[in-house]
């Protein structure tokens, strides 16, 4: 009861100013996130908290993101299969399931564990078991970063390696003054999806940033609003949407250094909105 009157009372806060200055994390646009959002998303989600499930809560739900976040990828994996490996303990080729189940295991890592450095470095060690080698994995790369598109042509050049750490650590220092704020539901879903958005923008792996992405938007999700977050089908819903997911990214610039966050808003509405579908 206490829960549901602080969200109440807090989800929408128009007149709220912007939080601490942050080094990365874009402001600007919280309070046309806020004005195009005419719901409150805490009950919906505890109504699904409440909602009997045929296996654990947390698990099914680990499972739903980790399938459709390896699609979005264009890994072979149906949930209905992933779901009888799972809980059923119905057999497939190892092959089949590997980088789901890797994923899978990030996601439960995620769900007691502050998001820091350190354990989201863990994280990615953890989901590219089967995606790259040891010594690539919970590592930032020493090397330039380029998306290629699917004409084979350039389509985004990433932080550059020699400014890598700093912008890393300063993408960090964001996260713990943001932990430190006493966020609003509103603003916890603002802030999540810019988390991912800047992110991927970085791109500090080798590879696995966007399946690190979508688990990192979701881990700030648990740590600002409890356990009900795990009922936000983020990944589902963006791979439902991976048209509109992937222009949605592009459309901030070709490079990291002339990146214009001020085209971020319908990036970062796409999360919220799903929670009503």
């Amino acid at each position: 009861m206490l829960l549901n009157h602080f969200f109440s009372e807090s989800y929408l806060n128009l007149n709220k100013p912007f939080i601490i200055k942050l080094q990365l994390i874009y402001q600007e646009l919280r309070q046309a996130f806020e004005k195009s959002i005419e719901f409150d998303p805490i009950p919906l989600l505890t109504l699904k908290r409440e909602e009997k499930l045929p296996v654990d809560y947390f698990e099914f739900y680990n499972a739903v993101s980790s399938v459709y976040s390896s699609k979005i990828e264009g890994e072979d994996i149906d949930y209905d299969s992933f779901f009888k490996y799972k809980f059923l303990n119905i057999e497939y080729k190892p092959d089949y399931n590997k980088r789901s189940n890797d994923l899978y295991q990030a996601y439960q890592f995620i769900n007691d564990r502050e998001l820091t450095k350190s354990n989201l470095l863990q994280a990615h060690d953890i989901l590219a078991m089967n995606l790259l080698p040891k010594s690539q994995r919970g590592v930032l790369r020493k090397n330039p970063m380029y998306v290629i598109g699917d004409d084979d042509k350039i389509e985004y050049v990433a932080c550059d390696h020699y400014k890598l750490n700093l912008e890393f650590d300063s993408f960090f220092n964001d996260i713990e003054d943001m932990n430190n704020q006493e966020l609003s539901a509103l603003e916890s879903f603002y802030y999540a999806s810019m988390l991912h958005l800047v992110f991927v923008k970085i791109h500090p792996f080798q590879d696995g940033n966007g399946r690190t992405g979508r688990l990192l938007e979701k881990w700030f999700l648990l740590n600002q609003l409890g356990d009900i977050a795990n009922a936000i089908n983020l990944e589902k819903n963006y791979y439902k949407n991976r048209e509109s997911y992937y222009k949605n990214i592009k459309r901030l610039g070709l490079e990291y250094d002339h990146l214009d966050y001020s085209k971020s808003l319908q990036f970062l509405t796409m999360t919220i909105q799903s929670v009503k579908e």
